[in-house]
């Protein structure tokens, strides 16, 4: 009979291949809205480049790093700028062509 410990622990940064799907992954996180999920898929995608490399790269230390980017974490704006710039990514305003709850736009 099989058990649970018997089976191979999935890594998502395993599974982040190219930049295509570490661009996928950063797009269908970014739809829903939600910052620490946000924190929690950045970290998985620093793990996938080298989370070291992407430390340096940010200006910040390893260990704060992980920090910064474990589940359920919120961290401040700066940290994910720095994060998404040392992986070559920038956050950019687009103004929807949908109606939202707090105005229409378009």
């Amino acid at each position: 009979m099989l058990k649970i410990a018997d089976l191979p622990t999935f890594d998502l940064a395993e599974q982040l291949r190219d930049e295509a799907d570490i661009q996928a992954y950063l797009n269908l996180v970014m739809n829903e809205n939600d910052p620490a999920e946000l924190a929690h898929a950045l970290g998985i995608i620093a793990r996938a480049r080298g989370m070291t490399q992407i430390s340096q790269d940010a200006g910040i230390s390893r260990e704060a790093l992980y920090k910064a980017l474990r589940p359920n974490a919120v961290p401040r704006f700066d940290t994910i700028n720095r994060v998404l710039q040392a992986l070559g990514y920038k956050l950019a305003i687009v103004r929807e062509d949908t109606p939202t709850q707090y105005g229409k736009s378009g």
